[in-house]
């Protein structure tokens, strides 16, 4: 940002001069007449209020760049404004007519701020220059400083001559402008009557196809229902006779009646996702929700998808069994419909490896995920899945059967229970679908006024999260999933104040491109609120607007998609700003102490030792570090019994631990020390370097600030 020019306002004349300084450097920066006035106006209102009630001020003129705009900066040392904030609402009434130069200011600006306490105010307000402008050089700014301080002052009656040839010249403009309008008016009559035309033709074409929708959907209900009929009866027939219920079949009537099964069961199939579809469509599918847990769903899955796997195939179908997921309260049918959906799809394009089912919560919402090792499908063809009858060509579509109806369904389903479907995909490795489901199903008619918040974890630190795409909430998720940070998941602002409410985040990852919501106007109440105001921001978002955010209060700022790494150091950096940071090494082999140091040692951090388990704990109590990297294998004391004293004692359980040793562990213990530890590492990594990059990433999960620290590394 480059200054042009200041300018010290001591008299009333000092006012005028102000005024004619703006115009001319507004002039010099190629404005148009129009914004010169306006730009006059403002910064002569400003300074009269400086002068009228702080008895002087200063006035600084600037150009920044990228984009190039023009701001100015106001600054007196009065006893600040008593009620900015009824100014700045309209609502404040003076008879001295306060408060109307500064909102009359702030409609003339692009850009308008203003500060006020005991000691002053400060007013920042801004105008950008038409993008057609050529960038301004060092030198040709330099010049406009130049002319300027060269140039007399004028005579205040020649300034007040100027100002009336403006206001003749508005006048002229405002009159020429009222014709237009009149005249504009006259053939917007006109066209209205064309308008009101046209919307009848389209009102009874909209009708006409509503109708056509209906019978629609109407034929597929009835004619499904009437198909039912003799398709189950031709099932139950061909049951009988393969029973052997009226007598034995010969080895040819066996294979010609298996085969009129199996047409038949094709035909039911299509039958029920047509009549499931008229019905999602035509809005009559009921919702029934009710409570239920995913594990017991789970369990009813494993027996009703066994069938699936054909004999002998080398395809593993796993369901893992969820971990630590509240009961839900939606249509647990539709839910199992959806799963049961991609579960057939991924066992059909599968041909050896894995089928993985699992659950995560993240936030108010439950991600139901469904992965496979099969063929995977190529980018361009992971929209039309999702359209009604759509089957991709593949060396496999040919040996089965389906009719392109179940993943449209499931994903109708899923918007129904007010939540989504995904894809992501890559040819030859597999495929893995996802639907996010809320908690609670919203469009209940006794929604609860209060929604109870995840069980906060006592050992790791909340993080809101406001985000309203559940693919994007997943991958925080997943990049916070090992680390000290848990995320507090809202999708509307509704959601997150009412989360303010009931907890006090450590920080909150805020979306400004909320659909249908303004995430800047959330900024502003956060960092207005006494409450709330320290709470460290990071606005996380599509559009690189960091000024913006940074100016209305923002703590940091990154521009989506975010990888892991990038997300925690910003997140470590804003909560531990300032801060002494210390880790603490408990190892009894001094070597490894050191080699521990020698790879911290460009870091900012404060290493604490001790050589045995006893002396570990003291100073873990004593020192609170912020992090310790423990060895198992000691002597009298093992690592294990440290871990195990350390997570029984209430001062010292929220410490992050990482766990550095050579010790050969089986599955068990590992499960084990990974719910008490961020990270573990081996002592027997291949190279230095190896070594530096795990290390860097265990630190930071564990919230610490590294600096420049491993980036030649990584």
């Amino acid at each position: 940002m480059t200054i042009l020019f200041t300018l010290e306002i001591h008299y009333e004349q000092d006012v005028v001069r102000a005024r004619q300084r703006t115009r001319l450097l507004a002039s010099a920066l190629d404005f148009d007449a129009q914004d010169q006035v306006r730009l006059a106006t403002a910064v002569s209102e400003i300074a009269r209020n400086a002068f009228q009630y702080a008895k002087g001020g200063r006035v600084e003129f600037y150009l920044a760049r990228e984009p190039q705009t023009f701001l100015i900066r106001i600054q007196d040392q009065g006893g600040g404004i008593p009620h900015l904030a009824l100014v700045l609402a309209g609502s404040y009434t003076s008879h001295t007519g306060m408060g109307l130069g500064i909102l009359g200011a702030r409609r003339l600006m692009d850009f308008f701020e203003i500060e006020s306490s005991e000691q002053g105010t400060t007013v920042v307000m801004s105008k950008r220059l038409s993008k057609r402008t050529p960038t301004f050089t060092d030198f040709q700014l330099q010049q406009i400083r130049e002319t300027l301080i060269g140039q007399s002052p004028q005579n205040p009656y020649e300034e007040i001559q100027r100002q009336n040839q403006e206001l003749l010249r508005a006048m002229a403009e405002l009159r020429k402008r009222e014709e237009e309008l009149t005249q504009l008016n006259r053939e917007l009559e006109d066209t209205n009557r064309g308008v009101i035309a046209l919307y009848a033709e389209l009102d009874e074409k909209a009708s006409s196809l509503q109708q056509a929708n209906e019978l629609k959907t109407r034929f597929l209900s009835n004619m499904s229902h009437e198909f039912r009929t003799p398709i189950n009866s031709i099932l139950s027939l061909s049951r009988m006779l393969l029973a052997r219920m009226d007598g034995d079949l010969t080895t040819e009537q066996e294979k010609q009646v298996t085969f009129i099964r199996h047409a038949a069961s094709g035909l039911s199939e299509l039958i029920n996702d047509l009549l499931d579809l008229a019905k999602v469509e035509a809005g009559k599918t009921e919702v029934r929700p009710s409570s239920f847990k995913v594990s017991d769903l789970f369990g009813t899955l494993r027996g009703m998808l066994r069938p699936l796997l054909v004999q002998g195939a080398s395809v593993a179908l796993i369901v893992e069994e969820p971990d630590a997921i509240p009961e839900l309260y939606t249509d647990e049918g539709k839910v199992a419909q959806i799963l049961r959906n991609f579960v057939s799809n991924a066992l059909k394009f599968t041909e050896q490896g894995e089928v993985r089912v699992t659950a995560v919560q993240t936030g108010y919402t439950v991600a139901f995920t469904v992965s496979d090792t099969g063929i995977g499908i190529a980018p361009a063809d992971l929209e039309r899945i999702f359209e009604d009858f759509v089957q991709i060509e593949s060396p496999l579509q040919k040996q089965v059967k389906g009719t392109g109806l179940g993943l449209p369904l499931s994903r109708k389903l899923a918007e129904l229970l007010g939540g989504s479907v995904s894809v992501t995909s890559n040819l030859g490795t597999g495929s893995t679908f996802t639907a996010f489901i809320p908690i609670v199903y919203p469009h209940r008619t006794e929604f609860p006024t209060r929604m109870q918040p995840p069980s906060l974890e006592p050992t790791r630190l909340p993080i809101l999260v406001v985000e309203d795409h559940p693919e994007t909430l997943f991958v925080y998720e997943k990049h916070l999933q090992e680390s000290i940070y848990q995320i507090i998941a809202t999708r509307t602002l509704a959601q997150a104040r009412l989360a303010l409410q009931q907890l006090q985040p450590t920080a909150i990852m805020l979306d400004i491109m909320l659909e249908g919501e303004n995430g800047w106007t959330f900024l502003r109440e956060i960092k207005g609120d006494g409450t709330t105001r320290t709470i460290p921001v990071l606005v996380i978002t599509i559009i690189d607007n960091e000024k913006q955010a940074l100016a209305l209060g923002a703590d940091g700022f990154l521009i989506k998609p975010v990888d892991r790494l990038p997300l925690l150091n910003k997140l470590n950096s804003l909560i531990n700003k300032n801060r002494t940071q210390k880790i603490l090494l408990i190892d009894d082999d001094a070597a490894y102490r050191y080699l521990i140091k020698q790879l911290l040692v460009s870091t900012p951090l404060s290493i604490l030792e001790a050589a045995n388990g006893e002396e570990g704990l003291k100073k873990a109590q004593r020192e609170q570090p912020n992090a310790i990297v423990l060895d198992l294998e000691m002597p009298s004391m093992t690592g294990f019994d440290v871990l195990k004293q350390l997570k029984n004692n209430s001062v010292t359980e929220s410490i992050p631990v990482i766990i550095h040793s050579s010790a050969q562990l089986d599955a068990e213990v590992q499960r084990r020390l990974a719910e008490q530890s961020i990270a573990i590492l081996s002592k027997e990594t291949s190279s230095q370097t190896a070594a530096q990059v795990q290390l860097q990433d265990a630190l930071v999960k564990a919230g610490l600030v590294l600096g420049g620290w491993g980036k030649n590394n990584v």
